[in-house]
């Protein structure tokens, strides 16, 4: 008799920790994405923080050592050609199978972040992007939904110069064979 609730209880204990696994791991890749958001943030609107070296910019990012300058990435995770300039590539490994790719320029004023793997990134950015830290940060402008896909675009409060299209996939489960996210942002002033 003794026996059974010590099988109930560490079978309790088991399913505790197996359904927390997923809550850690969702937290790694908000956090990854927030900050690849940060970092596009910061790059554009404070070229100091990088002008000197990568120092300040990495710490005004938050990531530690989960984000790393590297020479080159793949062809999938590039800005579109136009943007495709003195570009500086940010990996960020928001868990060992997941993350996001910043890619940023010191010739032009814009930053593209990709993020893919083998655990689905749509529950993480829709959490980013419902955050009252973004939201504190950006103002929606539109949304345009084609397939499975939706593309949202926001303008910066600090600078509405600056604007953000986070395209991803509209629903959980969808994307896990591609790239799951794309945000391209762009520093336009008003002439």
């Amino acid at each position: 008799m003794a026996y059974l609730p010590g099988v109930t209880r560490i079978m309790f204990l088991l399913a505790a920790l197996a359904a927390s696994a997923p809550l850690h791991a969702q937290s790694d890749l908000e956090e990854g994405f927030a900050g690849a958001l940060r970092g596009c943030e910061t790059w554009v609107l404070d070229p100091a923080s990088w002008s000197q070296g990568p120092g300040p910019f990495v710490a005004a990012v938050h990531l530690g050592d989960k984000m790393g300058l590297v020479d080159r990435v793949d062809e999938v995770t590039l800005p579109p050609r136009e943007l495709r300039q003195a570009n500086h590539y940010w990996r960020i490994n928001a868990t060992e199978q997941s993350g996001y790719v910043l890619v940023v320029s010191d010739r032009l004023p814009m930053c593209h972040i990709t993020g893919g793997g083998a655990e689905d990134l749509q529950p993480a950015v829709e959490a980013v992007i419902a955050s009252a830290d973004f939201q504190k940060r950006w103002e929606a402008d539109g949304e345009a939904r084609n397939g499975e896909m939706v593309s949202s675009r926001y303008h910066n409060l600090d600078d509405p110069a600056l604007s953000i299209i986070i395209s991803r996939a509209r629903s959980p489960g969808q994307r896990l064979d591609r790239v799951q996210l794309v945000a391209t942002a762009i520093y336009e002033p008003k002439r």
